[in-house]
């Protein structure tokens, strides 16, 4: 038995057979060449079927014609007026082609980062270079949802139990967590997993940027059943990392995005500092989660130094422990 064709791909088929036809498509013909009207079970059901994917193409723009012959008027067929619905060249100046391509630097997630790379490509390889000076010292950046997003997101759906790594905002332990997965909220430019600590058995809410390494599921699919209508705010509040203010030591002309957000403030006396602080601005910048934070300064590696407060210090050098560590190993192999 044939499989069923979804109204999305007839409807997609016909507009394909009506825009390339080279006069037009006699219902008849429409309903022998289109993929998806031969599931018509009689003229009726065909006729129902080609009135409504009629009226759908029309309501979403597209310019459906009808046709008569001048000599048969009872000859009626159905073309797209491909004119009509054929959009104009897309051009671009090279200033533009440099916010785009600035546009495109936004994304840190890895698939989105590698799409937005791809689509700038080809505006590249068909327009004009982008003007070097067009987004100069600008450095933008969105982040994507953390690693532990997606396995979350399934083990939600699936409701099976996770476990995972976890550092604590108030005391900066790191303990192994199980947890019933109930939902997933965006904060304050963070996302909290809100679920049941089994360990605890009472209800806790966890910011994914503190889980270290991976989410892991365990148990059989529907292990627990999440709760409706709780109020999740107190829980997200105490999980909420603690706002402060840091102040780094910054290599001149580096990190013009630091600088844009934070302000620049007296630091020691050029005359007489040596060492690492010799040369460097001293900027104040206003954070609301240290782990962020701390993962963004580690990517400026030398150019930016943390005065204080000490457990961001302490955050960004765990993290260059780590790269330093991870590149000693490949050496190692090699």
């Amino acid at each position: 038995m044939a499989q069923r064709v979804e109204a999305a791909e007839r409807l997609l088929d016909l507009v394909i057979a009506l825009t390339h036809t080279r006069r037009w498509m006699t219902k008849q013909e429409i309903r022998t060449r289109v993929n998806g009207y031969a599931d018509a079970a009689s003229d009726a059901a065909f006729e129902r079927m080609f009135e409504r994917d009629k009226d759908l193409l029309r309501e979403m723009g597209v310019p459906l014609v009808v046709e008569h012959d001048p000599v048969h008027e009872d000859d009626v067929g159905y073309r797209v007026d491909a004119a009509g619905y054929t959009l104009p060249e897309v051009s671009f100046t090279p200033a533009e082609v440099g916010v785009l391509s600035l546009a495109a630097e936004l994304w840190q997630d890895a698939a989105l980062r590698s799409s937005a790379r791809r689509g700038v490509t080809k505006l590249r390889a068909v327009g004009p270079a982008p003007e070097p000076d067009v987004h100069a010292g600008l450095a933008l950046r969105v982040r994507g949802p953390e690693a532990a997003f997606a396995p979350l997101l399934e083990a939600i759906d699936t409701r099976r139990v996770v476990t995972f790594t976890y550092r604590a905002a108030s005391t900066g332990q790191v303990a192994r967590r199980t947890v019933q997965p109930w939902r997933l909220l965006s904060r304050d430019r963070g996302w909290y997993l809100v679920g049941h600590d089994v360990d605890r058995d009472a209800p806790r809410a966890f910011r994914l940027s503190r889980i270290q390494g991976r989410v892991r599921a365990t148990g059989a699919p529907g292990a627990f059943d999440a709760p409706a209508g709780d109020d999740v705010g107190a829980l997200v509040e105490r999980a909420r990392p603690r706002a402060g203010t840091a102040r780094l030591a910054l290599l001149p002309g580096r990190a013009a995005a630091l600088r844009a957000r934070g302000r620049e403030v007296p630091g020691p006396d050029p005359a007489t500092s040596t060492g690492p602080l010799a040369d460097r601005d001293v900027v104040e910048l206003p954070y609301t989660d240290a782990e962020l934070l701390a993962e963004e300064l580690a990517a400026y590696a030398e150019a930016a130094l943390v005065l204080e407060p000490d457990d961001l210090r302490e955050a960004v050098l765990r993290r260059l422990r780590a790269v330093a560590a991870l590149d000693s190993a490949e050496g190692t192999r090699g």
